[in-house]
This record gives C-alpha cells, sequence and structure tokens, in this order.
C-alpha cells in the first residue's frame, strides 16, 4: 500500500487528483493546496516526494525508517511532525507511527503500521468545506486530533479488564493467569505513558511557539488536542495505580485468608489433643491406673473428653477461629 489518496484542494473543495511527482504552483492563498496521504511508502516514492516538495532529506529519512518517537522539528519554512498512532492487537497495545511534511501549500501524511486510514477523517473534513478553506494547519490539527482521540477507546478498554480484576480479586483468589497478565498491562501501560509525554510535548509546542505555517487563529484547535493528551494520561496514571493496588490487596487478602485457615487447623489441633492426649494415657498399659477398675471408668472418661472438647469449641468460636 502507497498512495492512498492526493488531491488539490480549493476553497475547501476537492478540484483534482494529482501525482506524487506532479509539480503544483499553488496560489499564495492558504485556501488552496495539495493534500497527499500514504501508506508504508518505498523509499524510491519518497525520494519522489522530497524532489517533488522540498522536503528535507533528515525528515525524510526519519520517515522512512518509522522508528522516532513524536516531536516536532523545523526545516526552514516547513513543519515535520511524528506521532505515534496506537490500536489493539492479541489483547496487547501495539504502535505505529505517523509523519506529517507540512508547508505553506501541502501536507503529506506518511502512515506506518497505523490499523485506522484517514479515509474517513478526509470524507468529513471535505464535507465542511469552511474549515478545510482554512488551510494545512486545521489539517494537521484534524489529523493530531484523530490519532489523540484513537487512544481513548484503548485505555477505556483496559479499564474495564482492569475493573474485572479487581472485582475478580474481591470474589476470590487471583490465579497464576490473573497475575501474570496485571503485570503485562503494567508494562503495556508504561510503554505507553512513553508515548504520552512527548505527543503533550508536540501539542504544547503547536500551542506556546510560533511555527512556520501554523497561524495564530488555529492554536486553540491544537490545545483542545493537549488537553485529550493530558486527560488520557490522567486516566493512565489511575489505572496503574489501580493495577498496584489490586496485586497488592490481593496479597493482603490472601494471607487473611491464610492466617484464617492457620487459625482454623490450630483451634481443631487443639481440640483433637485432648481426646489424643486421655487416650494416649490410658494405652500405656501400667498395672495400677485410675478408674480402670471402675464401673463408671469408661464414661467417666469419655464424659471428660466431651466436656473440655465441648469448651474449647465455644471458648474457639467466640474468638472466631472458627
Amino acid at each position: 500500500m502507497t498512495v492512498v489518496a492526493a488531491y488539490l484542494y480549493r476553497h475547501g473543495q476537492r478540484v483534482r487528483a494529482v501525482s506524487i511527482d506532479e509539480r503544483v504552483d499553488c496560489a499564495q492563498d492558504k485556501s488552496e493546496f495539495i493534500w497527499i496521504g500514504v501508506a508504508d511508502p518505498t523509499v524510491a516514492e519518497m525520494q519522489t516526494l522530497q524532489r517533488t516538495f522540498g522536503l528535507h532529506p533528515l525528515a525524510v529519512e526519519d520517515a522512512i525508517k518509522a522508528n522516532q518517537l513524536p516531536k516536532v522539528d523545523i526545516y526552514g519554512d516547513q513543519l515535520f511532525v511524528v506521532a505515534r498512532t496506537a490500536h489493539i492487537e492479541e489483547d496487547a497495545i501495539c504502535y505505529g507511527e505517523t509523519a506529517l511534511f507540512i508547508g505553506h501549500s501541502h501536507i503529506i501524511s506518511v502512515r506506518h503500521g497505523s490499523a485506522r486510514a484517514h479515509l474517513a477523517l478526509r470524507a468529513e473534513l471535505e464535507a465542511v468545506p469552511t474549515r478545510l478553506a482554512q488551510g494545512v494547519d486545521y489539517v494537521a490539527h484534524a489529523i493530531l486530533d484523530f490519532i489523540v482521540d484513537g487512544y481513548l477507546p484503548i485505555i477505556e478498554g483496559v479499564e474495564e479488564e482492569v475493573l474485572e480484576m479487581e472485582q475478580q480479586m474481591i470474589d476470590h483468589f487471583l490465579g497464576r493467569d490473573d497475575i501474570t497478565r496485571i503485570f503485562s498491562l503494567r508494562r503495556q501501560l508504561i510503554r505507553f505513558q512513553r508515548i504520552l509525554t512527548p505527543m503533550h510535548e508536540v501539542a504544547t509546542k503547536f500551542v506556546k511557539i510560533d511555527l512556520p505555517c501554523i497561524d495564530q487563529e488555529a492554536r486553540p484547535y491544537f490545545s483542545d488536542v493537549r488537553d485529550h493528551v493530558r486527560r488520557v494520561q490522567t486516566m493512565v496514571d489511575d489505572l496503574r495505580e489501580v493495577l498496584n493496588s489490586v496485586f497488592e490487596s490481593s496479597n493482603l487478602l490472601e494471607q487473611q485468608r491464610t492466617g484464617q485457615i492457620t487459625r482454623q487447623l490450630a483451634a481443631w489441633a487443639a481440640i483433637l489433643a485432648v481426646p489424643t492426649a486421655i487416650a494416649g494415657i490410658y494405652g500405656m498399659n501400667f498395672d495400677h491406673m485410675p478408674e480402670l477398675k471402675s464401673i463408671y471408668g469408661y464414661p467417666a472418661v469419655l464424659g471428660v473428653i466431651t466436656l473440655v472438647c465441648t469448651m474449647l469449641y465455644v471458648r474457639f468460636k467466640k474468638l472466631k477461629w472458627l
């Protein structure tokens, strides 16, 4: 998959398709620009884009490697932005990368490993020409907002799983698989936090720093993106705390239940020790022992055993050992 969509826009309307090696002289009006979207491009295609739009070679190299943390680089009058996408794959959070080349009359998105295409976003923007006519900075905001909004369903899914674990921990012991899953989720959330922190910095730069191709009027939109990232960061921090709490509470409950079982075993052992001790004494076969010749010796011993065991049972019951 290479070129997904490439169009020339004027005053918020799609004019025609363009090729990646076509040089188009756009008017000075910011409402006329080219928006190209490519996915997993080849080196040759990126070199073609570099020649056509005058992209910086270092930015092109980063876009090809696709192993960057979120960042904003300035190359003359152009911007190079890297954002990380996220999606769930086999109960694990997987990551992709979207690089943006932003010029006054062009915006090029390069996606690697992203599970969500921008076709729906493009159609949504085309449905509102007044917004699309505002230029590439508003398109850049829409793409970043689209990426960040994809984080929330992932965290909400993890949150549901964590809450189920919390309830399961209260109901019964957590098994080995549950403990393994807790540590797996903790590792994934820690890694996710490493993505969210630079993403927050990227959004902050769009809000607070004068950047080429970004108008002053567009800054409040990027502030909204920053707020969304901060919200996800807060949720991730809370989930990490809940996971720690679930693990620690599970250990405490297990210790409590183990102590309760130990007390029960100790209580029953104490009760059974009475008949065992008496039976052991009378099993020593001495010639002169009390009650051996008595008619009531046997029932008297059984009565003593029953009385002492009953008293011990009542006492342990009051102590809630039984």
